[in-house]
């Protein structure tokens, strides 16, 4: 009897450290189990450390960093600039933040003439920008997002009223005749020419954006945002991972009849830029370079209308549009989708990958041809 005692008094003791049989013996005793206490407190899982945020001021057309924020404080100034083969050398884009190249707005035989250049300037203020010439639809939505002055010699007359109707977004009413006597343009009289008798200056005028960027109080502080996506580093890039792209070709016209080109200098790190003709050649001999060349596709239309006003003018379908890019940096590239809102809303950009764009700091630009345009790349 006190053998098998013994034994049962033991078996307990191994069951109850078991846990769940000592259960079942204490039911069976009719007496309540509460509940083992935990030998050991779990652990806090560590706060994740917070990401640093890069605070440092940067130019916002370029995304370069700025030692002196002050430097920041004054207007950009946009200058409209022609692109035809007989308005060639031009004068200042080297010194520019971003280009826009849009359509002229003349047709020929094989579709429109050739293009518009829109530099724009403000980490580099140059004396001279020429030649300059109009106002294009365009630019409403292309720059009311920076904030700009633009340099011109006057716009059609719906297309004056609807930059006008927009003046709190972009300044267009400086224009040359606008500001005489100001001293923010003048006339190269090596460039005025005579034609069956006539006098034309289209080729002569010549824009001084850090004067010009003083005829007005309005966009004194600078642009208030980035207009592109900024990488940080240079991993962040979107082409860190993109595929080669060491010349590109960028048709204005049918069949490649009139490309804009880009070759890949690996040595300086930059994009040199041709005409359909030949290189792009500036007056002081320079070839243009870039360090960053972005294809947004967009619909190409003539329009008439502004509250009634009319005038056929070329229009780019960026306002509530959508299309695809292209964007190319350091002999590589990658596409994807952009889209943008109202007029004075900025360009969304994603990389087919589904990932945000992000940009390398530097000079741009942009190419703006037609939807379909078979951009062609060469590895």
């Amino acid at each position: 009897m006190k053998d098998s005692f013994d034994r049962r008094t033991v078996l307990l003791s191994l069951l109850a450290g078991a846990g769940t049989a000592a259960v079942a013996a204490c039911q069976h005793a009719g007496k309540p189990l509460a509940q083992p206490t935990p030998s050991a407190t779990p652990t806090t899982p560590p706060t994740p450390s917070a990401t640093p945020v890069d605070t440092r001021p940067r130019w916002p057309l370029t995304g370069r960093l700025v030692k002196d924020p002050a430097e920041l404080k004054h207007a950009a100034v946009a200058v409209k600039v022609p692109d035809n083969k007989n308005e060639h050398p031009q004068v200042g884009l080297d010194k520019a933040d971003i280009v826009f190249v849009e359509l002229d707005g003349y047709r020929d035989s094989s579709g429109y003439s050739s293009t518009r250049l829109v530099p724009v300037f403000h980490s580099r203020m140059p004396d001279d920008v020429a030649p300059v010439r109009s106002v294009r639809p365009v630019d409403v939505p292309l720059f009311s997002p920076i904030g700009v002055i633009i340099g011109n010699t006057g716009a059609t007359g719906w297309v004056g009223l609807y930059a006008k109707h927009y003046g709190r977004f972009l300044e267009s009413t400086l224009s040359y005749m606008a500001t005489r006597g100001t001293g923010s343009y003048s006339i190269d009289p090596n460039r005025v020419r005579t034609y069956q008798g006539v006098t034309y200056y289209d080729r002569a005028v010549v824009c001084h954006p850090k004067v010009l960027a003083k005829q007005t109080r309005k966009f004194r502080g600078g642009p208030a945002r980035s207009y592109f996506p900024w990488a940080l580093t240079d991993a962040e890039v979107s082409t860190a991972k993109g595929k080669a792209a060491r010349a590109i070709h960028v048709p204005w016209k049918s069949g490649h009849s009139y490309d804009m080109g880009y070759a890949y200098d690996a040595k300086s790190g930059r994009y040199l830029r041709s005409m359909p003709w030949g290189k792009h050649v500036l007056a002081n001999g320079t070839q243009v370079s870039t360090d960053n060349v972005l294809v947004i596709r967009a619909g190409q239309r003539y329009t008439k209308i502004f509250r009634g006003r009319g005038g056929p003018e070329p229009v780019h379908d960026i306002v509530n549009g959508k299309g695809t890019f292209y964007y190319f940096n350091g002999g590589k590239y990658v596409t994807g989708t952009w889209t943008k809102g109202a007029v004075n809303a900025p360009f969304t950009f994603t990389v087919s990958d589904g990932t945000p764009l992000k940009m390398a700091p530097g000079q741009t630009y942009v190419e703006l041809p037609n939807t379909k345009a078979a951009v062609r790349i060469s590895a």
